[in-house]
């Protein structure tokens, strides 16, 4: 404890004295009062103050009298989350609940619980916008590819004819179009986001730039080899020839889809460059560009080595499914000009 509250202490105990206990005595004398009962209230006065401090350096808080204010408890967010969540159980419907639970997993990259607590929102509120776009996000993370899926895409379809300023909304759907393949439709879907974003950002500018690659991307993949010339200028362009081992055509049959991609040799699984035609018109050569990124942050542009692979979907589904058809040319470097031969003689 400081010494000058200690003197402070002492000083305002004189000074009650000096106000209160004086003038009282001057005043017994005049009428005459026992001297002795002066005597004990003056006992009374001094003893009072000196057992408050006594009992406050007992059990207060004496350390903030020498500037060590008591730090409140860090917060714990697994705690916090954890209380929320015992919440959650004992109050189901609580919609706001759910969606901080949702958006607080989401912040810690945990698109698992996200997409559930999503789930409980859309259940209380079928048409709250936010639980839509939430959902497609948190979806999309938990796929191989990041694809946006069948029900994400009609989320996010239901969440901007709703809310048709909703960029999330918007910059999703057309990704999920994109990936499809329905490359006008997310060109159309992204222009109608344009209007919407700060002029020059850098988000305006990804925007602008997916837009040029899905208007590049309206026909079907070239088939035809750029010159040097043309290639330095485009950035990479890997040439790719497929073809199918005579021993798995038996098992390529009508509505098969064939996957031709590039994808990081190290990082995440997610294609940075992927053709998608008819399993059918095998064999088959393509030039894999960044004009053929799934997403603009994402491309071969902006790794210097990719595996590159080719898959023979019996479903459609860009995800390796059992029984899929598969063969690589294992990991080559982005700035490659020779010819790459893929035969496709694995079964997944």
């Amino acid at each position: 404890m400081k010494p000058g509250f200690v003197v402070a202490v002492v000083l305002m105990v004189l000074v009650a004295i000096a106000v209160v206990v004086v003038p009282l005595l001057r005043r017994g004398r005049q009428q005459q009062r026992p001297r002795n009962v002066f005597v004990l209230a003056l006992l009374f006065i001094v003893a009072v103050p000196l057992l408050t401090l006594g009992l406050y350096l007992k059990i207060g808080t004496p350390a903030t009298l020498d500037g060590v204010a008591l730090q409140p408890p860090a917060m714990n967010i697994d705690q916090a989350l954890a209380d929320l969540r015992a919440h959650l159980s004992q109050q189901p419907n609580d919609l706001q609940g759910w969606l901080l639970l949702a958006q607080t997993t989401t912040a810690m990259h945990q698109p698992s619980d996200a997409r559930d607590a999503y789930d409980h929102v859309l259940k209380l509120d079928a048409g709250n916008t936010d639980a839509m776009v939430g959902w497609a996000e948190a979806d999309s993370m938990l796929q191989a590819s990041h694809l946006i899926g069948e029900r994400a895409r009609a989320l996010l379809k239901q969440a901007v004819d709703k809310q048709p300023d909703n960029q999330r909304g918007l910059w999703l759907l057309g990704i999920g179009e994109f990936q499809q393949n329905r490359f006008a439709e997310a060109s159309t879907t992204w222009r109608h986001l344009q209007p919407m974003l700060q002029p020059g950002s850098t988000v305006a500018s990804a925007v602008a730039e997916q837009i040029k690659i899905a208007d590049a991307r309206g026909g079907h993949p070239s088939t035809t080899a750029p010159d040097a010339g043309t290639q330095a200028s485009r950035g990479p362009a890997l040439q790719v020839k497929v073809q199918l081992a005579p021993a798995l055509k038996g098992r390529v049959g009508s509505g098969d889809t064939l996957f031709i991609y590039a994808r990081p040799a190290d990082g995440p699984p997610m294609p940075l460059a992927v053709a998608r035609m008819d399993a059918r018109t095998l064999p088959v050569s393509v030039t894999l560009t960044d004009a053929m990124a799934m997403t603009p942050q994402l491309k071969l542009s902006s790794v210097s080595k990719v595996f590159v692979g080719a898959r023979i979907s019996h479903s459609g589904q860009a995800i390796a499914q059992p029984g899929d058809l598969e063969g690589d040319a294992g990991v080559v470097a982005v700035d490659s000009a020779q010819p790459i031969s893929i035969t496709i003689e694995k079964v997944h």
